[in-house]
């Protein structure tokens, strides 16, 4: 039997109809729609290792193996591409700035391990928990506060050269307004060539940078060869302060579930197959495998992809085949040290311009889920859930043990706290009857990012 059947001519999609994950179309048609997958998920995959300081073609690399891996577990049944999840960008950035890139690795190892249990007991027990423990307005509170905890690295980059960083930011923005369809959903793609192109005539491009090892961009990109296999780093368990960085990670793990989760929702919803579903715990499983694995050999964590969902529901080809396509030709990208040497030649005032938007946008993300789940802020639960959350996370708050160097950050200390405010909060006043507690019938989470499905 073929692993897939050709959905009618194998050349066009009925109107109303669409191509099921076991189904495609012509190879040429499935090879065209692997690459626009490739192409869609550009930008934000290639942002987390520019921002992290991360190989690009390991993280690339990486990033097809996910993609693979993940369609091997789910048996070809859920179409996904597993590309860099910005939920790490700031436990990557704080475990490397008080330990090492070594210890941040480790402490993606640990998210993936964490998230490859969580996917067995979802796979065994049913996704029902999630959806109580990861209710509309934590799952809002805990996306938000890991974008606006952000703010600070921005500014950091925009500082470095504020001209370039503000023509990045507004051009940014005016591709999203202009653009309709695909070019409006990779505005911040096209405004970091846009920001590159303007950094190059301003000779930004000729300026020695330290983390180059003083090369100038230009200087990296002759030297770096055309055919050659990705840097790998790998993780280190024993340092000083791996195991304080790995408390950042945590709340990583949260943002995973409620992603995949959605994920999978989203997908049985636009093809019309509950039984999708029912791949939710070995979607987890994947993710949290191919996010270990990137995380020994020194790529980013993996995540499913908005953007991706965007382009099926836009062609409205759901096939498994197009995965293999995209995770192929990322591989094969990924053996181009020029191409990986070109990413890493964007200029700081670049991506200060691209991420004062793009944190910010992940902030939003969560407000969205708020707002998509009408919560109730008339109600004191929900508002000291976000609440103390936000500031918490926004400013910076510490706990440090000088003596032992153990650590927990802003992150880890604002995901704790909104949990057990939710948690306890909601018990307390369920018990005395007082009308705090959150009145919303607990929801699953829905997607966090990308096109709506």
């Amino acid at each position: 039997m073929p692993l897939w059947n050709i959905h009618g001519n194998g050349r066009t999609v009925a109107p109303g109809a669409v191509v099921r994950p076991d189904e495609r179309l012509n190879w040429p048609a499935t090879i065209a729609i692997g690459v626009q997958h490739v192409v869609a998920m550009f930008g934000a995959t290639f942002l987390v290792p520019i921002l992290t300081g991360f190989p690009v073609p390991t993280t690339l690399l990486f990033s097809g193996v996910g993609t693979i891996l993940f369609l091997l577990v789910t048996r070809n049944k859920l179409p996904s591409y597993l590309g860099s999840s910005f939920a790490f960008i700031a436990p990557v950035t704080a475990a490397t700035a008080s330990a090492s890139m070594n210890s941040a690795l480790a402490g993606i190892v640990a998210v993936g391990v964490l998230l490859a249990i969580i996917g067995v007991v979802v796979h065994t027990v049913g996704v029902r928990w999630v959806d109580r423990f990861l209710p509309p307005v934590l799952a809002g509170t805990i996306v938000a506060l890991i974008g606006f905890n952000l703010a600070g690295a921005a500014r950091g980059n925009y500082e470095v050269s504020p001209y370039t960083a503000t023509f990045t930011l507004a051009i940014t923005i005016l591709f999203a307004v202009v653009f309709r369809g695909f070019l409006g959903r990779i505005s911040i793609f096209l405004g970091v060539i846009a920001g590159y192109v303007f950094a190059a005539v301003r000779g930004e491009l000729s300026i020695p940078n330290p983390l180059l090892d003083g090369k100038t961009p230009l200087e990296l990109i002759d030297e770096a060869a055309w055919i050659g296999l990705p840097e790998f780093h790998y993780p280190d368990f024993a340092a000083p302060g791996t195991w304080s960085a790995m408390a950042m990670f945590l709340p990583v793990v949260l943002v995973l579930i409620a992603e995949n989760v959605g994920h999978v929702r989203g997908v049985a919803t636009m093809v019309e197959d509950p039984a999708i579903n029912r791949q939710t715990g070995k979607a987890l499983i994947a993710d949290g495998v191919s996010t270990s694995l990137a995380g020994f050999f020194g790529g980013s964590g993996t995540t499913t992809y908005g953007e991706n969902i965007g382009v099926m529901a836009s062609t409205r080809v759901y096939s498994t085949a197009a995965y293999w396509v995209a995770g192929i030709t990322a591989i094969l990208l990924s053996m181009s040290p020029k191409f990986g040497a070109v990413i890493n030649s964007v200029p700081a005032g670049v991506l200060g311009g691209v991420t004062t938007a793009l944190y910010g946008l992940i902030g939003v993300i969560g407000i969205k889920i708020w707002v998509d789940n009408r919560v109730d802020f008339s109600r004191p639960v929900n508002q000291y859930t976000a609440a103390v959350g936000l500031i918490v996370a926004v400013g910076g708050f510490m706990i440090k043990d000088t003596e032992s160097g153990f650590e927990l950050g802003g992150i880890v200390l604002a995901t704790i706290g909104a949990i057990l405010i939710y948690h306890l909060g909601n018990l307390i006043a369920r018990l005395r009857r007082s009308g705090a507690d959150d009145p919303k019938p607990l929801e699953a989470v829905g997607p966090l990012g990308g096109d709506p499905a």
